[in-house]
């Protein structure tokens, strides 16, 4: 496993604007941080996940953001440039949809990545298979709308910057039992395709 310098691995949740529910899926990244410990061995840093702003310098001490919501986000100019400079630089920024972020999210990082486009990923892509293997690509968590779950990401320089994730609701999953009731094994396939996520990050 790859650590960033000397530093444990750390995570941090990205507090847009907009008017999102940018801080859904309040336990999901405690959980995933003990998951890296504990299953995998990763060193990570303190129990809990920072919050930082798309404009803010230390966006850059972190190398995987997270985000999710139901709602609208929306970068001013300034914002835009830092987060190109994080993401073009080594920065990983993973979206999980929690069913309504989609439209606003497409287009901020059109605005962020005027040149590259939003690709689905073929079941093939290593972050199926970094950890634990997901032959079918992403694990469905909830149903919602129903639809087939699936990655989309933005590559630059052959490195994978940004991951979507749509129509599978990881994060939901990610959340201590009583917040959705889901079931145990859609919880741990929840659990390690985000590792697998959190590995891929790591490593590439």
């Amino acid at each position: 496993l790859v650590q960033t310098g000397a530093r444990e691995f750390g995570i941090a949740r990205l507090k847009y604007g907009g008017g999102g529910d940018w801080y859904e899926d309040r336990t999901s990244l405690v959980k995933l941080m003990r998951g890296a410990r504990e299953r995998v061995g990763i060193q990570v840093a303190g129990d809990r996940e920072a919050i930082v702003e798309p404009g803010s310098a230390a966006l850059f001490q972190y190398p995987m953001v997270f985000a999710c919501g139901h709602g609208n986000i929306k970068f001013t100019a300034a914002e835009v440039a830092n987060m190109r400079r994080y993401l073009t630089t080594g920065g990983f920024l993973w979206v999980d949809d929690d069913y309504g972020i989609e439209a606003s999210f497409r287009r901020e990082m059109q605005r962020v990545f005027p040149e590259a486009s939003l690709v689905e990923l073929p079941y093939s892509h290593p972050i199926f298979h970094a950890l634990y293997d997901f032959p079918q690509g992403l694990p469905k968590i909830h149903e919602h709308s129903g639809g087939q779950p699936k990655a989309f990401g933005i590559v630059w320089d052959g490195r994978l910057a940004v991951l979507f994730t749509f129509d599978t609701d990881l994060g939901d999953g990610l959340e201590d039992e009583e917040v959705h009731k889901d079931p145990p094994e859609k919880r741990d396939a929840a659990m390690r395709m985000a590792l697998n996520i959190v590995q891929h990050a790591l490593t590439n």
